[in-house]
């Protein structure tokens, strides 16, 4: 089939940069839980102080600055990290990493039962997450952040107490972004990366012999030996120089999508991508801006009034669960809260049956019917759901940089761009990877049609967000 092996490029300076993170270990300890602190600072204390008024700015208050961290400049600005340094925030900034690292190592040590290798949770943690954090709120109150943020966070620390030995259990089976991490890691220009000839020469030469070789304790758990994808590792540096076979190598950024994933894509990459980053993350920032959830609302709303049912109307519940703020006129009732969890979850089933149909029939005209490939094609989609997620996340930027006077006249040109670009990327990605399974120019057009297709819903729904509504 067309296309070339895929070939790492030795980086001199790179490979010194790893070996020194290996080396240097206390900065990169102090580093982590300065994070730590900084995290539990800017989690805890807004929570605790009175909710601000329309006139406080970032600047001037600890609770809007401490949500322009995390919802302005946090989550959007560690996706892009994903996709340019692979997953460094994972391996040195993450305080749950950290804390769930040091929880195990004091922890009871127990083995990881089959049950939590299962390969769903990732997808069932983001839509788990994603349902949750829009029904607290946790964009705009910090109570709401405190529950979703300090939730999962707890959670790590109980996982961590209970399984592995020094290990991150938590982020490499159930923390609720691992998933999407993995999939944007994918595209990173650099990556931790095994030789696989030098360990076997390494074998080799010291076979036999009495020698003690440091045992590499890696923290996400990846098997060493077979480390070629930047997708589990979290680019701690641990293992840089080990057997002389693991260093930080340089590469294509379209070299794992193109070629490692021809292989090791898997049901639960598609799923998580098509019905994940495409279907709940869209619904989750369509909801509140869409006139369609306006029209539902108020139709049900009238049919439970005409035949006197007022409880779905008139019932509230605990701020953690469904948000609760009378004093700023934001109290949901349990009919605001069904059906937006119904609105976020007909949009993923919508968006993902349409990106899934059009994504089957390109693969029907490559060739004759492949799961494998089928999973493959999806990554080309890797670049449009990260852009896409990026500009949603964006949006809570943007409302708070409006919120103190700033003018972004730039704004619909730069989404407009950031939309292109994360299109022709993947386009580009899908002409690469067709050509691996086709060798006919038509199919190649016509599998390529095929993928265009799939990215019109995602287009159209970002159109309907920024500019439609």
């Amino acid at each position: 089939m067309g296309g070339c092996a895929q070939s790492a490029r030795r980086a001199p300076r790179l490979e010194a940069f790893g070996h020194w993170m290996r080396r240097n270990r206390a900065p990169i300890q102090a580093v982590q839980w300065v994070v730590v602190g900084v995290y539990a600072f800017l989690l805890i204390v807004p929570a605790l102080l009175p909710l601000p008024s329309y006139q406080d700015h970032i600047l001037t208050n600890l609770t809007v600055f401490a949500a322009f961290v995390f919802w302005g400049l946090w989550w959007p600005f560690v996706l892009i990290s994903m996709v340019l340094l692979g997953r460094v925030w994972c391996g040195v900034f993450c305080p749950e990493g950290t804390l769930t690292e040091a929880a195990s190592r004091v922890g009871l040590g127990r083995a990881i039962p089959k049950w939590l290798r299962w390969e769903g949770w990732p997808f069932i943690g983001f839509l788990g997450t994603t349902l949750y954090g829009q029904m607290a709120s946790v964009y705009q109150y910090p109570t709401g952040a405190l529950a979703v943020l300090g939730g999962s966070t707890v959670a790590a620390v109980a996982v961590g107490l209970i399984y592995g030995r020094g290990t991150r259990v938590w982020c490499r089976h159930l923390c609720p972004v691992n998933g999407v991490f993995m999939l944007l890691s994918k595209l990173a220009p650099v990556h931790f990366r095994t030789d696989k000839t030098q360990w076997a020469a390494f074998n080799r030469e010291h076979s036999g012999e009495a020698i003690r070789h440091e045992t590499v304790h890696c923290p996400p758990l990846v098997p060493l030996k077979q480390l070629q994808s930047a997708s589990p590792c979290h680019m701690c540096g641990k293992c840089s120089g080990h057997k002389g076979a693991i260093t930080l190598t340089a590469r294509s950024s379209a070299d794992e999508v193109v070629f490692e994933s021809a292989t090791r894509a898997t049901r639960a990459d598609f799923i998580l991508l098509a019905f994940g980053l495409f279907g709940v993350a869209i619904g989750a920032f369509h909801w509140s801006a869409s006139p369609w959830f306006v029209a539902v609302k108020q139709a049900v709303a009238m049919w439970l009034v005409e035949h006197d049912i007022l409880w779905p109307l008139t019932t509230h519940a605990p701020w953690w669960l469904l948000t609760n703020y009378p004093a700023q006129n934001d109290v949901f009732n349990l009919l605001d809260g069904a059906l937006l969890i119904g609105y976020i979850l007909t949009t993923a089933l919508v968006m993902g049956l349409l990106i899934s149909t059009a994504l089957a029939l390109t693969n029907r005209l490559i060739g004759r019917w492949s799961w494998q490939r089928l999973w493959h094609l999806s990554h080309a989609l890797i670049p449009l759901g990260g852009l896409g997620v990026f500009l949603g996340l964006t949006a809570t930027t943007v409302t708070l940089l409006r919120g103190d006077g700033l003018t972004l006249f730039w704004l619909n040109d730069a989404r407009a761009a950031l939309l292109a670009a994360g299109t022709l990327w993947s386009l580009y990605l899908g002409a690469r990877i067709i050509a691996r399974h086709t060798v006919s120019t038509g199919r190649r057009g016509l599998a390529l049609a095929g993928l265009m297709l799939s990215m019109v819903p995602v287009l159209a729904a970002w159109w309907l967000m920024f500019w439609g509504w």
